[in-house]
Parts: structure tokens; sequence; C-alpha cells
């Protein structure tokens, strides 16, 4: 798809995939608008999209009229969503009043002002919850671990209920643990590396939970890549979609990799996972992306290795702006 010129709206456009995302767009020629409402606690940063050809709009995608945002879209990427899993348990009526009611208003939006626009919601691997089978392809059962993933699994819904019943060209993204630059890595509410990354960079040992659990990884360059796949393909449209990345690696394995390429003093040290955050942890995950590959002829490109050596490479130079 030739991106010059094409309106395009992105929402949570300030927060770690969407600015990555808002990016690279606007490197292609695109009319990008970026909706972000700077939730506390939420990935959102001014500082992601400082260089970018992006107009920005501060607004609650809760409250904000959404029909002038959404005029002549043809792409629609969706990325507003309140992630933190304790945040959901904590507080489970404002989880849904963003996963799940403001992508209902979304919906109705784009239903006046876009009735033709692709969307692209990004989704989560995160509604398999415990899986017996590994890979985890797109038939295994949904079983929500948490609040966030029952709000989450109905935001999803309501958009592939619009494709079936109207039309609308949408594709899901189920996607895995995202890293790379304009990660959250003031604490571990996005991701257990933004805080492993802080650490390391700060001197100080950064803790892992259990240990054993496997991961697989995508950095955010191939995760946008992704997400313009989806947009470009017809076939996409209507489906559901697990992203991964390269096979998957223990938090061991992770740890001892992140210590050695932040070199010295890095360190860390391996804790029982809290019993709050046992009750709703997954386990080990490995991600079938197969499908995926296969509609689009994506894959990922960025190894594991360099994945986190650029991320911390990123961040050495800019840490106080994310702290």
């Amino acid at each position: 798809m030739d991106w010059t010129g094409r309106r395009i709206l992105v929402t949570g456009g300030a927060g770690f995939l969407g600015s990555n995302l808002c990016h690279t767009l606007a490197e292609r020629g695109a009319r990008v608008v970026a909706l972000d409402g700077f939730f506390f606690g939420g990935g959102a940063n001014p500082a992601n999209l400082a260089g970018a050809a992006v107009e920005l709009v501060r607004g609650d995608i809760r409250e904000i009229d959404l029909r002038p945002l959404c005029e002549g879209a043809e792409v629609i990427f969706n990325l507003a969503a309140q992630t933190s899993h304790m945040g959901g348990q904590n507080d489970p009526l404002a989880d849904i009043a963003v996963n799940a009611v403001a992508q209902v208003r979304l919906i109705q939006a784009a239903r006046e002002a876009a009735p033709d626009a692709v969307v692209v919601h990004a989704s989560t691997r995160q509604f398999y919850g415990r899986v017996t089978k590994q890979p985890v392809d797109e038939t295994q059962p949904v079983a929500p671990p948490d609040a966030n993933g029952v709000s989450k699994f109905a935001g999803e819904q309501y958009w592939l209920l619009e494709h079936r019943v109207r039309g609308r060209p949408v594709v899901s993204l189920r996607l895995t643990n995202c890293y790379g630059p304009r990660l959250r890595i003031r604490d571990a509410r996005q991701a257990f590396l933004g805080i492993w990354i802080r650490c390391v960079l700060e001197g100080r040992p950064f803790e892992v939970w259990g240990g054993s659990q496997l991961r697989d990884m995508t950095y955010v360059d191939d995760v946008t890549a992704a997400f313009l796949a989806a947009a470009e393909c017809r076939d996409c449209h209507g489906r559901i979609f697990n992203i991964g990345g390269f096979p998957p690696a223990s938090l061991h394995d992770l740890a001892e990799l992140t210590v050695r390429l932040a070199g010295p003093p890095a360190s860390y040290i391996t804790k029982e996972f809290p019993a709050d955050r046992a009750r709703i942890d997954i386990g080990s995950y490995h991600a079938d992306d197969r499908a995926f590959r296969a509609a689009t002829g994506w894959a990922p490109r960025v190894s594991l290795e360099d994945g986190i050596r650029r991320s911390i490479d990123w961040f050495r130079p800019r840490l106080a702006d994310y702290l």
C-alpha cells in the first residue's frame, strides 16, 4: 500500500506501540491523527511523538467526540486500551469503560464518519489464560485469567461483530510480549522487560519472578510491520491472528541475556511470584503465528539479542524522559 496522503487515525497514538506506528506512518507520507488520553499509569508519553509529523489530539476516548477524528479516515489503528492486569483486577469498572464501552463509542463514530475504513485492532494473547498445548494457535479456547482479559475480549468481539453484521474490514491481532524503544520502563505495568531495562540502566538489580516460564518476545519494529501488513491484506479481513516472534526463552534466559548486553554492573535476583500476581499469571506461552505469516508474508526480522541490545542502547541517553 502507498500510504502517501492517506488519512489515518491511531488511537492510543502516544503510547508505546501507537507512537512507533505513528512514526512509521508519517515517514511513509500518511496524514496521521493520534488520539491519546494520557491516562495515569498508561504508556503514553509526550516524548514518544517527538519529531513525528503527527497531529496529536489529547482526549479521553470515553468522553471525546470521536466523529471528527474518524472523518475521512481510510484506516483506523485501534490501540487505545487499559493494559494493566492488576489495574483491571483492582478497578474492573474503569477497565470495562476503556476496553469495552469506549470501543462501542468508537464503532458508532466510525459508522457515521468513516464507514469504509479498515480497522486493525490491537488485541492480546492474554485471552487464552493458562494453556496446556504449545505453541498456541487461534483455535485455543478462550479463558481469560483476569478482569483485564475479560474486558479486552469484549472489546475485540464488538469489533468482530461489526465485521460480521456490517461488513466492516476488521483485523484483530493478538499480541504477545512486545518490547523496544518507547516502552513504558518506569515500572512493570506494561511489560516486565520495561522495569528490567530501567534497573540495569540505573545500576540496580532487577527481580525475576519464578524464572522457568517461557515467553516469546516481539520487537516493536516487527509489531509495526504486522499492523501495516494487516491493514494492507484483504485476506485478513474478519480474522483473528496470533502474532509471535522468535522461539521462546525462559525468564531466566532473558534475564541472563539482558545482563550480558547491558554490561556491568547489571544483575538480577530471583524471587517467588507475589501471591496476587501468581493467581493471574498465565505460565508459559508460545504463539503459533503461522496463519498470519501465510496470509501476509510477514515474519519477525529482529532477533531477541539484537532487539534487547537496541532497546537498551535507545533508552540509555533518554532515560530521564521515561521516568
